[in-house]
C-alpha cells in the first residue's frame, strides 16, 4: 500500500533546479498532481516564495496546505565555489532547510522528504559507504560547509520523527548529472564542468583541454531522472518505523537512505569518456596544482535496493542524454 495517493497536495521546494524539475517530470508522469484526481504541485519560483525567509515560508505553507513536501531548493557548487563562499554554503542551506522543515511541521504535512548529498559522509570512511558511517570522521574540508548544512537538515528530520512522530524521510543521493545542470566553469561540480569544456573545446578546435587534479580520485556518478524515481519511490513505500524497514549494522531503524548506481570512475577514466563521446581528438593536460578533493567516494546502496529501488540508467547512456539536453 501506498503512502502517498493522487489527491495528495505537493510542495516541490527547488523546482526549477536539475533535481528539483527532475522530479516534478517524473510525479506528472506518475499521475500526481492532476486536478481532475484533486492533486496539485506547488512549485513557487523564488520572486514568489523566498525560502531564506521563515515567516514567508510559514504564511505560503498555512495558506497552500501542501500535504506532500519534497525539498530540493539548496544552495550548491563545486570545489571553487564551496571554498570561495564557506559562509554563503552553510548559511544559505541551514535558513532554507530549517525555514521549510519547521513550517512543514508546524503545519501538519503528511510526509517530508529532505534530500542531502554523498558528501555528509568522512573523508577517508571505508568504501563503499553505509548510511551508518555518518559522523565517524571528519570531513571533506573543500565542501564542509555544505556538509555541515546538509548534516544538520538531516538530524532535524530524525529529531522531529523521534520527538513528535512527524512523517519525514531523508535520501543521501551521490553526484548528480543531468539535464538542467549548472555549466558554469566557476560553481559547477565536475560532470557538467568536463561536459562544458569538451563541448566548447570540440566546437573550437582547441589542441587540448586543461581539467583540475590529478585525474586518479574515484567518483560515483547518478543521472538525475534516476534519483527523481527513487525519490517518488520512497516516499511511496519507505516507513522507517515499521519492524521490517531498513537497519544499521547495529539493528537500529534508519531515517536516511543513501542512492547511487553502485559503480565509480576515476576522474581520467571520465574525462576520456566524455571525449569519446563528444568525438573530442585534442589532448587531456592535468593541473595538480588544483585539488582533488575525497580520494574516493562510493555509496553502498545496498538498503534501498532491499526495498526495491535500483538505478537504471548507464553512465554512458545518462551522459549522452544529458549532452542532447543542452
Amino acid at each position: 500500500m501506498n503512502k502517498i495517493n493522487f489527491s495528495e497536495r505537493f510542495f516541490l521546494a527547488g523546482a526549477s533546479g536539475m533535481v528539483g524539475s527532475s522530479i516534478k517530470r517524473k510525479l506528472i508522469e506518475l499521475g500526481y498532481g492532476s486536478h481532475e484526481k484533486g492533486g496539485a504541485i506547488l512549485a513557487p519560483n523564488r520572486k514568489e516564495l523566498d525560502l531564506l525567509d521563515s515567516e514567508s515560508v510559514k504564511n505560503w505553507m498555512r495558506e497552500k496546505k501542501p500535504s506532500v513536501v519534497i525539498l530540493a531548493a539548496a544552495k550548491v557548487g563545486g570545489i571553487l565555489a564551496n571554498s570561495s563562499y564557506p559562509v554563503n554554503f552553510i548559511l544559505e542551506n541551514l535558513k532554507i532547510q530549517t525555514n521549510v522543515i519547521e513550517a512543514a511541521w508546524l503545519n501538519g504535512v503528511k510526509r517530508f522528504l529532505f534530500l542531502g548529498s554523498s558528501c555528509i559522509y568522512p573523508k577517508f570512511a571505508k568504501q563503499p559507504i553505509e548510511e551508518e558511517d555518518l559522523l565517524s570522521g571528519e570531513l571533506e574540508s573543500t565542501n564542509q560547509w555544505y556538509a555541515i548544512a546538509k548534516i544538520a537538515g538531516l538530524k532535524l528530520c530524525e529529531s522531529l520523527r523521534k520527538q513528535y512522530e512527524f512523517d519525514a524521510i531523508s535520501l543521501m543521493p551521490t553526484n548528480l548529472y543531468g539535464p538542467n545542470d549548472n555549466y558554469d566553469l566557476q560553481n559547477s561540480h565536475v560532470m557538467p564542468a568536463l561536459i562544458k569544456k569538451f563541448i566548447d573545446a570540440k566546437k573550437n578546435k582547441l589542441p587540448f583541454i586543461t581539467c583540475w587534479g590529478s585525474g586518479s580520485v574515484l567518483r560515483e556518478f547518478l543521472y538525475v531522472d534516476d534519483l527523481a524515481e527513487a525519490a517518488v519511490y520512497c516516499l511511496e513505500k519507505w516507513d522507517p518505523s515499521i519492524k521490517n524497514a531498513p537497519r544499521d549494522r547495529n539493528g537500529n531503524l534508519l531515517n536516511h537512505l543513501n542512492v547511487g548506481s553502485g559503480k565509480d570512475i576515476s576522474i581520467k577514466e571520465l574525462a576520456e569518456k566524455i571525449a569519446r563521446i563528444t568525438e573530442f581528438q585534442g589532448l587531456i593536460k592535468w593541473d595538480t596544482s588544483k585539488p582533488d578533493g575525497t580520494p574516493r567516494k562510493l555509496l553502498n546502496t545496498e538498503k534501498i535496493n532491499k526495498l526495491g529501488w535500483k538505478s537504471s540508467t548507464s553512465l554512458d547512456e545518462g551522459i549522452k542524454k544529458t549532452i542532447a539536453s543542452i
